[in-house]
């Protein structure tokens, strides 16, 4: 054993930690009692009454109770184990009103774990506070007997503790070899005692953390939540670029085409060929207008992603970006719409990246199935430092590939290039 653990277990007896689990277990044992006696008594008394419409408002009432218990225990753990525990999901009526509360509380998942705890915490905490109250005072007990076994002769008639008797024939710690033999035993379980403290805790934390904690549900209820407001804050960045697009853009080329044709008519009986000159100025504006809106079409859903697939999607991005792409796309068949656009829409920002911000030389794309994954890889051979940092569009594309579970991970150390890869759920195609 080396020194540090050495060390570890000579200052366990008196570690802030040892103590603070002894004293969860000895509050343990009367909370416990308490819990089991109102959980016990307010469930059964509400299945009782559930012949009665008085029986499920008192059934609700005695489950409200217990996740009441359940704070009181989340914090014990909090404070007393330094145990970081989250809250269960609150209970979230459809409805407002007394009635829906109830009707909430009765189909809460949470609730009727409390209520479980409650029950079968009691028989734990009792083995836990009488295992934790006997080691801790006959380790400390044993280990001081040498400073009090004087008690005995100088107040008792008796020459020290007994620890034998049988008839006539009795056993006294009273000499020296018994006495340095009770601090022996008394020394060993001193040093012990806070690994079965802790191991005891153990459990408790297990049983709080199952019952009373965070169940994976609410998590993934969160978790859809927020990827949930992503994708609407997304939707709702994409309706404003569009509406930039089309006001600065084609909107704002057929308002001056519109005038320009009127200034055109306005003069085409006095002066005719000034008003050809201005249709032919006109039509030359109506061509740029078409590009303009073929591009901002192409933005929102390119027409070949939806006829030809990503293949011929992806290698249409690529030769519109600034440096050589070489795309690879191995798929046995078409994704599903949803994961395809995102697919498609991953790559074309991360080219765009590469043409304005990697100074690469050139650049590749592979996309393939793995399993039931969608997977992309995009890489160039620019001055890398990349950064999914917050606010960039590395950033925003993670939020978005977060929303579809799927995964975003970019590797760009400097002067080396960037490797970004994408992780989507592969969901074919139902049409």
């Amino acid at each position: 054993m080396g020194n540090g653990k050495a060390a570890a277990v000579l200052r366990a007896p008196v570690a802030a930690q040892t103590w603070r689990e002894f004293a969860y277990l000895l509050v343990g044992l009367p909370l416990s009692t308490l819990y089991f006696s109102l959980a016990v008594t307010g469930v059964a008394l509400g299945a009782g009454l559930l012949v009665t419409f008085v029986g499920v408002p008192v059934l609700a009432g005695a489950l409200a109770m217990c996740r009441g218990f359940g704070q009181v225990e989340r914090a014990r753990v909090r404070g007393m184990l330094r145990v970081p525990l989250a809250d269960p999901a609150p209970v979230r009526p459809a409805e407002s009103g007394a009635v829906a509360m109830v009707g909430a509380l009765l189909k809460s998942g949470s609730a009727w774990r409390h209520a479980l705890y409650s029950v079968v915490h009691l028989p734990w905490a009792v083995f836990a506070f009488s295992t934790a109250v006997v080691l801790w005072s006959a380790g400390w007990s044993m280990l001081l007997y040498p400073l009090w076994f004087w008690v005995f002769p100088a107040f008792t008639d008796e020459p020290g503790l007994p620890v034998l008797q049988n008839g006539d024939y009795a056993f006294y710690l009273d000499s020296p070899p018994s006495i340095a033999a009770a601090f022996a035993v008394g020394l060993g379980l001193t040093l012990a005692t806070p690994w079965v403290l802790r191991a005891l805790t153990t459990v408790d934390r297990v049983l709080v953390g199952g019952l009373l904690g965070r169940s994976r549900l609410d998590d993934r209820v969160s978790e859809l939540e927020s990827d949930r407001g992503t994708v609407v804050d997304t939707a709702a960045a994409d309706l404003r670029r569009i509406e930039r697009d089309l006001h600065d853009g084609a909107q704002a080329r057929l308002v001056a085409l519109a005038m320009d044709l009127g200034l055109a008519k306005e003069k085409l009986a006095e002066d005719p060929q000034a008003a050809a000159r201005m249709v032919d100025e006109a039509h030359g504006e109506v061509k740029i207008a078409l590009q303009e809106l073929r591009d901002l079409a192409r933005g929102i859903h390119p027409a070949v992603l939806t006829d030809r697939g990503l293949d011929a999607a992806l290698s249409s991005v690529a030769s519109r970006c600034a440096v050589p792409v070489r795309v690879e796309v191995d798929l046995p068949a078409r994704p599903a719409a949803a994961i395809e656009g995102i697919a498609y829409f991953t790559v074309s920002e991360l080219l765009q990246n590469v043409s304005k911000h990697a100074g690469a030389r050139g650049a590749r794309v592979e996309v393939w199935k793995s399993g039931e994954r969608l997977l992309i890889q995009v890489s160039d051979d620019g001055r890398g430092g990349a950064r999914p940092s917050g606010g960039s569009g590395l950033a925003g594309l993670a939020e978005r590939l977060d929303a579809v579970d799927g995964v975003f991970a970019v590797d760009s150390p400097e002067g080396e290039g960037t490797v970004v890869t994408a992780d989507l759920p592969w969901r074919p195609d139902r049409g």
